[in-house]
């Protein structure tokens, strides 16, 4: 093992270096890209292990102040000393200074140790070892030591890749969603509602440049949110509904800097890791480090804050209006697809930016793809929804938008498209009922938000001239800042340097992934039933939008059809259909098809019997369910024709493994009495994406 001494500039931290690699002693800055022992094809495979060492010529570090500023911040997003609190820990400054911050904050309050003595009560700690160096088992390992060293419980979870482990050129991207996954497992098996992460100033203005080089507009150009809702396919019945499990990503660290990240460690004495890949020029993101690295003079950076701010503050007005207009024009049915009152939302009076965000947001909750609309697809939904009375009809972003049945233009009906590329499928779940939980701890997230939005109610964005850059891209926001004299000439010339330089990598690459992504195009349609069997007491989520359950029960209540005609009093007291006891039996998921609707016709011409004798099956003595499908399609199909043709097509159905129809619970059909179904509407992202705050 070689070791040597690093000379952390930035922060005036000398800091002892400890890697497994056989390099001979040296001295680099952290923030220096061009180190020989770190150049494009010298990437080191092992961490950098940094710990701290006293000495006489460092100034002291103002803990205190860190400490308050972290306090204040954890007011602002609504989070008690109770809350129970997970942190995402890499084992980095960032990551470290973190630990050191939010465990100080936790001590501050009434609530100490757990009674082992040993952990900070409802702090904890998540590592996730990717998996994709030799080392990263030891490397987890150590960390997961040294958080355990600060009073914090810990878990350490490996990445299962599946799929085999991402490509070089996916392989941030991969690795990120792959943690954030692990963490919403984590927080779900530990009845954690709070997750922070170390993003700070620094990465801000990383994302800054990096958007604006792909010619960001100024929503995207407003960075991470500080507090955001990130829903999982967890789901819980509690309270007597359904509830899907989310937890509030926290980000407490924005208003610090990267220096900041050491010297709380250098204050606190706490060791660190330095990941060599992220030097690795590969990557976007160290690219714009490693420039940003030799621009970040005090001027600068502070330019280049407050550039980020106004962006955030139009962010904020932006998502004030849309959530108004959610309120006042939309209509959400049961059935899966929403309604926009035209009238109402009166698109003329309504800003560019304002409207294309609306639109995004109902379109995304319909069809639960969470992908930005952008370019011709924005502009021809905003040329749609503005033309009153609209006429005609189009496919947009997964969703069919055409005309509203009866209402002459005046209102537009938005329904999931069966016939787009989809991320859709059906995934099984286990739920939770509030016998098997201690709490429900969706109700304290739901107290945390309502005491974040107490606090960003008195910071809102009133008017829209407090939102500078309404509707302009990222060069435009630039020059606006210019003439408004939020930055200098400098900072403008130097920010403008630093898109062209990323803008030519990215510019570069565009063919190559448009020519993989076309070659994919059309191939992720929505599967047409689900990849496995959902068994009786099974449920599911199908298309992130319905939560699907059924089960037989050999209890048959009578008066299913109250005002029919035909009692069905035979299926009262002990007797059977022929579908129970069947052992074999399962359902499949798929959404609704023309020939659905004209079975459901062809059962209700059915001649019915009113012979008790006639109902039952030679030798079992079972009831057959002719008589019950047949008035079951009857009143589906009344229930059917409140349901729009266009909304129709993304209706679950439960059919057998012979693609026989079982049932559509949406409009109340089933072809066994003994069978109970449910389609609950439960789109896994609520409309408005969730709670978020750019404060």
């Amino acid at each position: 093992m070689a070791r040597g001494l690093v000379l952390c500039s930035q922060t005036r931290t000398i800091a002892k270096l400890s890697f497994f690699l056989p390099y001979p002693k040296l001295w680099f800055k952290p923030h220096c890209h061009h180190h020989p022992c770190y150049g494009p094809q010298n990437i080191p495979s092992a961490r950098v292990f940094c710990h701290c060492v006293s000495s006489q010529t460092l100034n002291l570090v103002d803990m205190a102040k860190y400490n308050e500023a972290f306090s204040r911040r954890m007011a602002m997003a609504g989070i008690k000393h109770h809350n129970r609190i997970a942190l995402g820990v890499s084992g980095g400054p960032d990551s470290m200074a973190l630990c050191v911050l939010a465990a100080s904050w936790k001590t501050e309050g009434l609530y100490g140790f757990d009674n082992s003595g040993k952990f900070i009560d409802g702090l904890f700690a998540i590592i996730v070892d990717h998996g994709l160096r030799s080392e990263s088992k030891d490397e987890a390992s150590l960390v997961g030591n040294r958080v355990s060293e600060m009073g914090i419980r810990c878990e350490i979870v490996r990445c299962d890749w599946l799929n085999g482990k991402p490509k070089q050129g996916h392989l941030q991207e991969s690795a990120r969603d792959m943690r954030y996954k692990i963490f919403q497992d984590v927080c779900m098996q530990n009845q954690i509602s709070v997750l922070l992460v170390a993003h700070h100033a620094d990465d801000q203005a990383e994302l800054f440049i990096l958007r604006s080089s792909r010619d960001s507009g100024v929503l995207g150009l407003a960075g991470m949110a500080f507090t955001s809702q990130v829903f999982s396919s967890h789901t819980n019945f509690c309270n007597n509904d359904w509830k899907n499990h989310s937890v509030l990503l926290v980000r407490p660290l924005l208003d610090f800097s990267k220096e900041d990240m050491y010297k709380i460690c250098q204050g606190s004495n706490r060791d660190w890791v330095e990941d060599p890949t992220n030097r690795s020029p590969l990557f976007a993101r160290n690219r714009i480090r490693a420039s940003l690295g030799n621009l970040l003079s005090g001027t600068f950076n502070s330019e280049l804050q407050a550039v980020i701010s106004a962006c955030r503050r139009t962010r904020i007005y932006v998502d004030q209006i849309c959530n108004s207009l959610i309120k006042q024009s939309i209509t959400v049915m049961d059935q899966g697809f929403a309604v926009i009152n035209l009238k109402t939302l009166n698109p003329s009076k309504i800003e560019d930016i304002c409207l294309s965000k609306f639109i995004t947001l109902v379109l995304q909750f319909v069809s639960q793809r969470q992908r930005p609309i952008r370019g011709s697809t924005s502009k021809l939904l905003l040329q749609y929804i503005r033309t009153i009375p609209c006429k005609t009809s189009l496919t947009a972003a997964g969703c069919y938008i055409c005309p509203a049945p009866g209402s002459k233009g005046f209102k537009a009906l938005i329904s999931c498209s069966v016939d787009c590329p989809l991320p859709s499928n059906a995934e099984s779940f286990h739920t939770f009922s509030n016998v098997e939980e201690k709490h429900c701890f969706s109700d304290e997230l739901e107290q945390i938000i309502a005491n974040g939005k107490s606090y960003s109610n008195n910071n809102l964005v009133t008017n829209s001239s407090q939102a500078q850059f309404l509707d302009m891209r990222s060069q435009s926001v630039l020059d606006e800042a210019r003439r408004l004299d939020v930055i200098s000439e400098s900072t403008h010339r130097n920010i403008i340097s630093l898109q062209r330089k990323e803008g030519s990598h990215f510019k570069s690459k565009t063919d190559e992934v448009a020519s993989v992504c076309e070659s994919k195009q059309g191939t992720e349609h929505i599967a047409a039933f689900l990849s496995e069997p959902l068994l009786p007491g099974q449920t599911c989520y199908f298309m992130n939008r319905f939560i699907i359950s059924w089960k037989l029960s050999k209890e048959i209540s009578s008066n299913w059809f109250r005002g029919e005609p035909l009692s069905l009093s035979y299926l009262e007291g002990d007797s059977h259909c022929c579908c129970v006891n069947e052992d074999e039996m399962v359902a499949k998921v798929r959404t609704m098809i023309d020939a659905d609707w004209l079975y459901l016709a062809k059962l209700t011409k059915l001649p019915h019997s009113d012979n008790f004798e006639a109902t039952r099956l030679p030798l079992t003595g079972k009831i057959a369910c002719s008589d019950y499908s047949r008035l079951s399609a009857k009143v589906a199909l009344k229930s059917l024709k409140s349901i729009p043709v266009a909304a129709r097509k993304s209706i679950p159905v439960l059919v057998d493994d012979h693609g026989r129809l079982l049932s559509i619970p949406s409009i109340g059909f089933k072809h066994c009495p003994c069978m109970k179904a449910s389609a609950v509407f439960k789109p896994r992202v609520p409309l408005g994406g969730g709670h978020s705050s750019f404060l």
